[in-house]
């Protein structure tokens, strides 16, 4: 990268308003991230493991000091559709939501979408009970 660039891409606010081509290396697969295929000018997220660095407070502004890893710990669907990530740092536990490339791992997102199915907040024994109170007409009555 030429001085003069990199120079303005460490300006504040410069990935705010313009594409992020820079090609980087995840820390936690080790796998090297381009910006091409990920249907965005904007590549935040490994798209094999999903994680991230704490770089931003704000989307592009690259002003967190924290550097922590951003690990994905669920999915949600946006207005209109579009899924994102919810990304929580290992270091400082700040929250971000991201959304999805176009080139990400479905499977890994498969999996981060029915983690909270896989493992409820109660015993599955109690689903059994709960459904033969109903007696199949979805009411305790």
């Amino acid at each position: 990268m030429k001085r003069e660039s990199k120079k303005r891409s460490l300006e504040k606010g410069y990935y705010k308003r313009n594409p992020c081509k820079e090609v980087f290396t995840c820390k936690v697969c080790g796998r090297l991230v381009t910006p091409e295929g990920a249907g965005s000018g904007h590549r935040n997220h490994c798209p094999n493991c999903l994680t991230s660095l704490h770089l931003d407070l704000e989307p592009g502004d690259r002003a967190a000091d924290c550097g922590g890893i951003m690990e994905p710990v669920a999915a949600w669907v946006r207005k209109g559709g579009e899924w994102a990530l919810i990304h929580r740092c290992r270091r400082c536990g700040a929250l971000s939501s991201n959304r999805v490339a176009a080139d990400d791992n479905p499977l890994k997102l498969l999996s981060i979408a029915l983690g909270p199915l896989a493992a409820p907040p109660f015993p599955v024994e109690r689903i059994q009970e709960m459904a033969r109170l109903m007696g199949g007409s979805g009411s305790l009555e």
